[in-house]
């Protein structure tokens, strides 16, 4: 009897230190998780980091550190992870003594916001269309725009270049807005959140008298809001960085974008401004992608679930 009772009590034993060692090794693993997602983090902000540094370094310091690459000689960058001698010299180049770029500046902001105007007015009908009407070609429509939607700018190019042509749209912010704003990309995705609207909450709103419009404003949209924020999200992170559009339909420099404005100041006595530039260019976007963090996940989660 005793004899098992000490064998009970050794099994309790070596369980409880077998659990404690599966602890340990699982505390391991997640530290050891970590180390290597924060590495990768630092390789990822690396860039950012790089160009913020370099926007506040002198010219000479620009132009010991990128000499070699800028110039096309021989040679490697040697660009210190701090300026040695910090100055706020290229912004206020860029502030005070660079009007073009307030020029871009701006036609980036019209580009991006016409461009998120027209998906927000067309794509949400579209979409809520698509997910809760029945209608003739329902199915072959949504394949049509599904087929568009992988197609890349470079298939599309020469049949849209026709088209702006044809209706004197070409070398005008026009020519850039309204095929943006009739994507379908943003439609596929807010179809997406308008699917899941229930069938008896948009019956019993018609037993109530609801007509179509306000189910759309009253039901749709505050239901589909994430999906739709997530979309204007993607939209202004793709919209703001334009290149290839801006550079097939405008010939007007005065109408190019600030995406296209940077590459013209890579000289080495200039490359301090371009940095300093870069940094203005990219922080709306940062600031953009942090605020709909949340609903840009919900997007993609919605995006990837099939029917």
């Amino acid at each position: 009897m005793f004899r098992g009772v000490k064998r009970r009590r050794a099994v309790g034993k070596t369980a409880t230190l077998g659990k404690w060692e599966f602890v340990k090794q699982l505390h391991l693993t997640k530290k050891l998780l970590w180390l290597a997602l924060a590495v990768l983090a630092v390789l990822a902000l690396y860039p950012v980091l790089f160009l913020t540094v370099g926007s506040l370094m002198g010219n000479d310091a620009l132009a010991d550190a990128l000499g070699a690459v800028v110039s096309g000689e021989e040679g490697y960058a040697d660009f210190p992870l701090l300026p040695q001698y910090p100055t706020l010299r290229h912004y206020v180049e860029v502030l005070l003594d660079s009007p073009g770029f307030f020029v871009m500046f701006w036609n980036s902001v019209k580009i991006t916001c016409g461009v998120l105007a027209g998906q927000l007015l067309f794509g949400t009908m579209a979409a809520w269309g698509f997910a809760k009407y029945k209608f003739f070609w329902k199915k072959g429509l949504f394949l049509i725009y599904m087929v568009l939607m992988l197609l890349p700018f470079q298939v599309r190019m020469l049949s849209e270049y026709l088209v702006l042509d044809r209706l004197n749209l070409t070398d005008s912010l026009w020519g850039i807005i309204l095929p943006g704003a009739f994507s379908t990309f943003p439609v596929f995705l807010m179809y997406r959140f308008f699917k899941e609207v229930p069938d008896s909450l948009l019956e019993s709103a018609k037993l109530d008298g609801a007509c179509g419009w306000q189910l759309f404003f009253h039901i749709a949209l505050p239901i589909g809001s994430s999906g739709i924020i997530a979309a204007m999200v993607l939209g202004f992170l793709e919209y703001w960085s334009l290149i290839e559009q801006p550079m097939t339909f405008l010939k007007d420099k005065s109408l190019f974008p600030l995406s296209i404005f940077l590459p013209d100041i890579t000289q080495t006595d200039r490359s301090g401004m371009a940095f300093a530039a870069s940094v203005f260019t990219f922080l709306p976007a940062v600031l953009v992608f942090l605020g709909g963090q949340d609903y840009l996940e919900q997007g993609i989660m919605a995006g990837a679930v099939k029917e």
